[in-house]
């Protein structure tokens, strides 16, 4: 095979792929940016944490601040999050779930859960973490590349 086919083929195969149903569907009518912010504060209270900074999630997910603070402000009017005074920097605070942001992130992470273990048994074990090391590895090529433009 050339490798201009070969670059044809990848670039069909991201086509598909960006249509695909893997992508986090809507739960409860809440898009996928904004559940991604309700697992990184999920995420940021496990282990005892209190909460999560909002410049932690951005890091997180790769995006600037403001954009996190545009998604928190739908979340918090929606009562899924609430700020709160960090309990080691009280000019600081921290983001929480409440009990119903904790219930949709729950129930988002599970769809994704059964979603992504739909495709391991689809492809199987080994060939699953083979995608995810070939996935992982196009990530750094496209992360590191961006870096040096």
């Amino acid at each position: 095979m050339e490798k201009n086919d070969t670059i044809q083929e990848l670039h069909d195969a991201f086509l598909r792929f960006s249509k695909a149903e893997w992508r986090q569907q809507p739960v409860r009518g809440y898009k996928r940016s904004e559940l991604r912010v309700l697992f990184c504060v999920m995420e940021g209270m496990k282990d005892g944490r209190h909460g999560v900074k909002l410049s932690e999630i951005s890091k997180r997910l790769m995006v600037t601040p403001p954009s996190v603070t545009q998604l928190m402000k739908t979340l918090i009017e929606d009562q899924l999050v609430e700020r709160t005074i960090d309990p080691e920097d009280k000019r600081s605070f921290d983001l929480v779930l409440t009990p119903k942001g904790m219930q949709i992130a729950q129930e988002a992470d599970e769809h994704f859960k059964q979603s992504l273990g739909g495709l391991v048994e689809h492809l199987g074990e080994e060939q699953s973490q083979q995608l995810a090391d070939l996935l992982t590895k196009a990530f750094y090529y496209y992360a590191d590349r961006s870096r040096n433009l």
